[in-house]
């Protein structure tokens, strides 16, 4: 191909705009769509994390993107596949299999995005003279960020707005409590009858304002009452009869290991308000509600009612029903939500709650169906726009074989420098509470209240997380650089690792205190993520000063993967952790684990110069 140059404004935007997304992606907007299929956090933070794979095992394939084709190339057949992944995920959705399915293709978009990610940065240095890399690495950075904000902010937000317009209209739960109230419960018998035939389908509900006494009644009572809705439910299809590890498996006790038992007994948060007897063996009676369908949805349609507290007094909760699926089978049965009452109730009280029943396969797979769409066409736009440098059309004199060889002596290399297993120790454990933490945010945000979350909406948590928290750890990270180079990354080592830890003490707060003011909740995220973004900086830095040598790209790339894999490993049994013991024990856990980040900065070794801006 013949060389051409083109101005750097016309690609580098564009390039690593294409090089973020993807990724946000896959470790991100993935979790929020499994939690929104019913997901539960074991399986969502176990497979997700197994995503991280291609980035960790990185530098064992990309000797071959420089030893086959060009670079130019590389990008844009890589932006093709991940175009056509995403197109997969945004098919397989509404499918039967939809998580297997879904995660093959997250598969797919994992390892062009990380081939992608090795070409890029290649092309990047290959096509700008050294003095053009310096001024527009911060271009290249921002744009990144825009990725970042698109997709965990915008994209979900455009996901919960979809779900918010579409589906049934919604669906109101009007609940009264209190010791001297006459309790008034659902009854099937009083269902209305079913619409004409050929009727659009709508929720009925009964009774439409539930009250009850919230007078002591012996545990056993209520928990029968609680299990036959549950049984009701689940004999019906309306809930799925799988246990998780911290839902109806840990309640009964039934499904765990000895070491599972003895972390939910040991370290367990106890259930809130979840009919555990006190010492007199009463317990506040239970509210049941009905709801079903007045006409059968369409062939092969799943309607998905979620009921979360929407207004009122937080001493009454739901208790069973959160979540209940109706289709053809099940749509003229009536489906069951229990409440219950803080057992400290002294005077009547009210909450409402209501159900949503937005289309949520629709809303994610055009989500998805944009996000394939945009690659198709960023991938036509980067094959006409890219330069054509002389220095990626040349193929160096080398085969596999040589590869291979110079492949192992760095690797030899990196292993032999000096603190090297100190080192590797910090890529892996420095981020161990955020590694775990990551993983947990969304579904902690859109939980409801009732499991111990914020009960937010798709497109409050696109809001929450994926624009304020991501302006957070932006800013974080721009003042962690300025700092640095005041200071020097040995000044200013202790100060950032203090901050990224200290800083998940706000989820802490928020699974205590449970706020419902929006202003609180996105001041505590936007806290976490400064804080994380000050701190990630002493990471990087410290990523760059081992990586220093005559092999310095490669063993950066090797930097990276081992700091993939401190990602991937906590990461992976986040999820089963929080399911035993609950997300206020987690998030501690969380915190305890700030040890680790503390203990390995105590040996680690840095040139007090290291990273200072020289002065004039």
């Amino acid at each position: 191909m013949k060389e051409t140059h083109r101005n750097p404004w016309s690609w580098i935007p564009t390039l690593y705009f294409a090089e973020g997304l993807p990724y946000v992606a896959v470790m991100t907007i993935s979790v929020i769509l499994y939690k929104k299929l019913g997901i539960s956090n074991t399986d969502i933070a176990l497979y997700t994390s197994w995503l991280y794979l291609p980035w960790v095992i990185k530098p064992f394939w990309s000797p071959f993107v420089d030893l086959l084709k060009t670079k130019r190339w590389w990008i844009v057949a890589m932006q093709i596949l991940i175009g056509a992944g995403l197109g997969g995920v945004a098919l397989t959705i509404p499918a039967p299999d939809a998580f297997r399915l879904s995660l093959c293709f997250f598969w797919l978009v994992a390892f062009s995005s990380a081939t992608h990610d090795i070409a890029a940065d290649g092309f990047y240095m290959l096509a700008l003279r050294e003095r053009d890399q310096a001024l527009y690495v911060g271009i290249r950075s921002t744009f990144y960020r825009i990725a970042t904000i698109v997709g965990q902010g915008l994209l979900v937000i455009l996901a919960g707005t979809i779900e918010a317009h579409s589906g049934l209209p919604p669906v109101r739960f009007n609940v009264a409590a209190g010791p001297q109230l006459e309790t008034r419960m659902a009854s099937a018998s009083g269902l209305l009858p079913a619409a004409p035939a050929g009727a659009e389908p709508s929720f009925q509900v009964l009774p439409q304002s539930l009250t009850f006494c919230s007078a002591p009644v012996p545990a056993d009572s209520a928990r029968a009452l609680k299990l036959r809705a549950e049984e009701s439910n689940r004999r019906n299809g309306f809930t799925s009869g799988e246990a998780t590890a911290g839902q109806s498996a840990a309640a009964a006790g039934g499904g765990l290991s000895a070491f599972e038992r003895f972390l939910r007994d040991t370290f367990g948060e106890a259930p809130r308000k979840r009919l555990l007897p006190p010492e007199d063996n009463l317990v506040p009676a239970v509210g049941i509600a009905a709801v079903r369908l007045s006409a059968p949805p369409g062939e092969g349609e799943e309607i998905v009612l979620t009921t979360a507290l929407d207004r009122g007094d937080r001493s009454i909760s739901l208790i069973a029903g959160e979540r209940l699926v109706f289709d053809r089978s099940n749509w003229d049965r009536p489906a069951y939500l229990v409440f219950q009452a803080d057992p400290k109730l002294r005077q009547p009280t009210e909450a409402g709650f209501r159900g949503l029943s937005g289309n949520i396969p629709l809303a994610w797979s055009i989500t998805f169906f944009l996000l394939a769409g945009f690659f198709i066409a960023i991938a036509l736009y980067h094959r006409a726009i890219l330069p054509a440098p002389a220095a990626d059309s040349h193929r160096p004199a080398a085969n596999a074989r040589s590869i291979l060889r110079d492949f192992g002596a760095t690797f030899a290399e990196f292993f032999r420098k000096p603190q090297a297993l100190t080192a590797i120790l910090f890529m892996l454990l420095y981020r161990l509470p955020e590694a775990q933490l990551v993983k947990l945010i969304n579904p902690f945000l859109l939980d409801p209240v009732e499991k111990g979350g914020l009960g937010l909406t798709t497109g409050e948590v696109g809001f929450v997380y994926g624009t304020v928290g991501i302006l957070g750890l932006t800013l974080g990270g721009i003042v962690g650089g300025l700092a640095a180079a005041r200071g020097g990354l040995r000044r200013w080592l202790w100060p950032m690792a203090w901050s990224i830890s200290l800083t998940c003490a706000t989820f802490v707060y928020l699974a205590y205190a449970q706020p419902g003011s929006l202003w609180v909740i996105n001041l505590c995220v936007f806290i976490e993520q400064f804080g994380y973004g000050f701190g990630f900086t002493a990471y990087m830095l410290y990523l760059m000063y081992f990586a220093e040598g005559e092999r310095q790209t490669a063993h950066y790339a090797i930097c990276t993967a081992f700091m993939a894999l401190g990602m991937m490993l906590p990461g992976m049994m986040a999820g089963w952790l929080q399911e035993l013991i609950g997300y206020r024990h987690f998030f501690i856990w969380v915190m305890i684990c700030c040890a680790a980040t503390i203990a390995v900065c105590a040996f680690i070794r840095i040139r007090p110069d290291y990273g200072k801006e020289e002065q004039p």
